[in-house]
């Protein structure tokens, strides 16, 4: 560093500058820096650098003060400082990310996460526990930390393709942000053939981060490319089992299907009440079904009856053990992951039409407005009538026929069809007093597959929810809100029992105010403070006034950023999103876990039985929760597998689009076809330079100030679907 001349710069003479902060400070670093072990008094300093005027004297207090916070020095007295040489030791996780901002989020903080720069590493991997040291800072400079130890890797077992390169065999990682391919010895290749897509376990990682990752080859998925061997290989990716153990199933197996004489004794009996299942129309496990059926007094009688998982799989059994570590069933484009083995899910456990069944149920007395007049909850024996695809019950309230299921009980009756529209009133009744409560409206769009027999996408498109769907869904949320009432609601100074619920809590108000800020561009206003219910109240105008508007998707997403994730958990707050005060999952219990916990706690307190430790059904609740996103994740990533496919026969064509998304890196598109979304890389926008706005949600020209902004108009040229990588690449239509 070059040299200052403090004895005329202190002087403030006549044609002389004054030294600045910022010399200064690089001035005291390379003071202490020549002497890291001395501790200096402020006489010792202002001596040594001839700091002889009042105000440089100041100046150097204040920048050593800022210097000791930023823990580049250590304050020893309130008037000597020395270097810091260790830094500040932490403890927490490694957050990596592909374009090298890699930083650390402290353990037990909310404290913003500190930058590592890639050479400071020690490459640990994404979610890694590491030991850090923070770095001296200078004026101005971002905070920074040196990982010093990996205390924990967060995973060991990585799915990659193989390659085999001057005799080397080894395994490239995907999706993992791995920054070396792992090292696989002949003896532990096993049968692995290259471009074979396989599970890999590290046995020996890099000390100190340098040096080679050595694998086994534990697994073999298949040739890459091979359908069922993506689909495994997304499974494997999140840890995530793609078979049932044989012992597992063998125990299943044994469980009978008959209903005994004792369980027609202790149940209540809906066999001669009209029942039915509305489901997809691929769908084999029938979790719930609706009995319907008027009473004496003008009031209904509204049954929801839930297949009763608990009857057949007994706490702490094997099949309970392994329901429990898998927490959900995975529905990815072209096939289920059950929770349960496919003898209890699709056969004995499920709501099969004509055939005898064991349900748990809420059953509603209500009146024309969907009051509830009494309710009570039982045990029954059901038999549904009726094996109804949406689309088959959709059809009867819109007035047409509905078509007869290969699975069904026959040709709909006009009785039955009376029954079904009287069951839609009651539930838009249900729907109303929801929303006018506070809930929250949002009818997100799912995009759904047609596949042909070799799991080949032959069409795209989005699945609407329509009153077919409502229609279950407002009865499923009655019943799980009335049972978390149930054991939730107590009188004044006593404590409820435990039960998980299911909660969501208040939007995040920086997000909110984000939003708030976004909307006002195209015209809108929005609360984002006052009351929980003024504030959905103003959402859902925002999203009533929004809809069939070109914005209308990109101001869905922008406030679903704002929204927090519902999760499980014995600590109720209730949920904000379904404008609920009680609220947990009771209706799905053969592709939830949380549902047949419900179960067996309603079951044990409706017997008298004293409440259950919630310690316990705490760590079940997280493991619940963790599981469901890492599902969502897989299900999220074999959609993005298709779409890729899908769109790879149409490489070279042309469509007009919308821009959903803006990155520094490019823009997102969705197709207004078939709704595929892909990128634009910001290298292909060679008009001009553009930079992004974050704020306004756009890339601005510097030149011609062209805007690229969500929601506008786009006409896109398919340039490339890479099925490995999951990457759709856009280019602009030659205008």
């Amino acid at each position: 560093m070059q040299k200052l001349n403090t004895k005329t710069m202190g002087k403030g003479k006549k044609g002389k500058k004054r030294i600045t902060k910022k010399q200064l400070a690089e001035l005291l670093a390379d003071f202490f820096q020549n002497e890291p072990n001395t501790t200096f008094t402020f006489k010792d300093i202002f001596r040594k650098l001839h700091l002889d005027t009042h105000p440089l004297k100041l100046l150097a207090v204040d920048t050593m003060e800022e210097m000791a916070w930023d823990d580049f020095l250590i304050r020893v007295t309130d008037t000597s400082y020395r270097l810091n040489l260790q830094g500040q030791v932490l403890e927490g996780t490694f957050i990596r990310k592909s374009n090298g901002k890699n930083s650390f989020q402290p353990d037990g903080t909310d404290q913003p996460p500190v930058f590592i720069a890639e050479r400071n590493s020690m490459f640990a991997l994404d979610g890694d526990r590491v030991q850090v040291t923070m770095v001296a800072r200078r004026d101005h400079h971002i905070k920074e930390a040196v990982v010093t130890q990996i205390l924990e890797r967060r995973k060991q077992q990585f799915v990659g393709k193989v390659s085999v390169e001057h005799d080397v065999t080894y395994v490239t990682p995907e999706g993992e942000n791995v920054y070396k391919d792992i090292i696989v010895p002949k003896r532990l290749v096993h049968k692995a053939k290259p471009n074979d897509k396989v599970v890999v376990r590290v046995t020996e990682w890099p000390k100190e981060g340098r040096g080679h990752i050595i694998g086994e080859i534990i697994a073999v998925l298949g040739q890459t490319g091979d359908n069922n061997t993506e689909m495994h290989a997304i499974l494997a990716q999140y840890g995530l089992p793609y078979s049932y153990p044989k012992n597992v199933e063998d125990a299943a197996n044994r469980i009978p299907a008959e209903i005994t004489a004792e369980d027609y004794a202790e149940r209540e009996d809906f066999r001669d009440v009209f029942t039915c299942t509305i489901d997809p129309h691929d769908a084999k496990d029938f979790d719930d079904a609706l009995s319907l059926r008027k009473l004496d007094d003008g009031t209904y009688e509204v049954g929801v009856h839930i297949a009763d998982v608990s009857h057949y799989v007994k706490e702490g059994s094997v099949i309970d053990k392994e329901a429990q570590k898998r927490a959900t069933s995975i529905y990815l484009v072209d096939r289920t992951i059950p929770m349960l083995p496919e003898r209890l899910c699709n056969f004995i456990c499920s709501l099969r039409p004509n055939e005898e069944k064991l349900a748990y149920s809420v059953i509603f007395e209500l009146d024309e407005e969907a009051n509830i007049k009494r309710w009570h909850l039982a045990h029954t024996v059901i038999k549904s009538n009726h094996r109804f695809a949406y689309e088959e019950v959709q059809a009867v309230l819109e007035g047409g026929e509905a078509t007869d299921h290969p699975l069904g009980g026959g040709p709909c009756s006009e009785e039955e069809k009376v029954l079904l529209k009287q069951l839609d009133k009651l539930a838009k009744k249900l729907r109303e007093a929801r929303f006018k409560n506070g809930a929250v409206k949002f009818d997100r769009e799912e995009l759904h597959f047609d596949i042909d027999e070799n799991g080949k996408p032959v069409r795209c498109y989005f699945k609407v929810s329509k009153d077919a769907n409502k229609l279950i869904e407002e009865f499923m949320l009655l019943a799980n809100r009335t049972v978390a009432e149930s054991i939730g609601k107590v009188k004044k100074g006593l404590k409820p029992k435990t039960l998980p619920y299911r909660i969501h809590d208040q939007p995040d108000p920086q997000k909110l105010e984000t939003l708030r800020g976004f909307v006002v561009k195209f015209g809108y206003k929005m609360k984002t403070a006052g009351t929980k219910g003024a504030i959905s109240k103003s959402l859902n105008t925002l999203m009533d006034e929004c809809q069939g508007k070109k914005e209308q998707k990109l101001i869905e997403t922008v406030a679903l950023r704002a929204m927090m994730k519902a999760k499980y958990s014995v600590h109720n707050i209730g949920h904000y999103g379904l404008a609920f005060d009680y609220y947990t999952h009771f209706t799905s219990p053969i592709r939830r876990y949380p549902d047949t916990m419900v179960h067996r706690l309603l079951t044990k307190y409706q017997q008298g039985g004293r409440s259950a430790n919630k310690e316990h059904y705490e760590e079940l609740c997280e493991h619940c929760s963790d599981q469901e996103l890492i599902a969502q994740n897989a299900e999220r990533d074999s959609i993005k597998y298709k779409m890729v496919e899908y769109m790879g026969e149409f490489v070279g064509e042309e469509f007009d689009a919308h821009i959903s998304g803006i990155q520094s890196y490019g823009i997102y598109c969705e197709i207004d076809e078939n709704h595929c979304e892909g990128m634009v890389q910001m290298r292909d926008l060679d008009d001009d330079y553009y930079d992004f706005d974050e704020k306004n949600y756009c890339l601005v020209g510097r030149r011609h100030h062209h805007k690229y902004q969500l929601g506008d108009p786009i006409r896109i040229k398919v340039a490339k679907a890479n099925v490995e990588k999951r990457q759709l690449d856009f280019v602009l239509a030659d205008k």
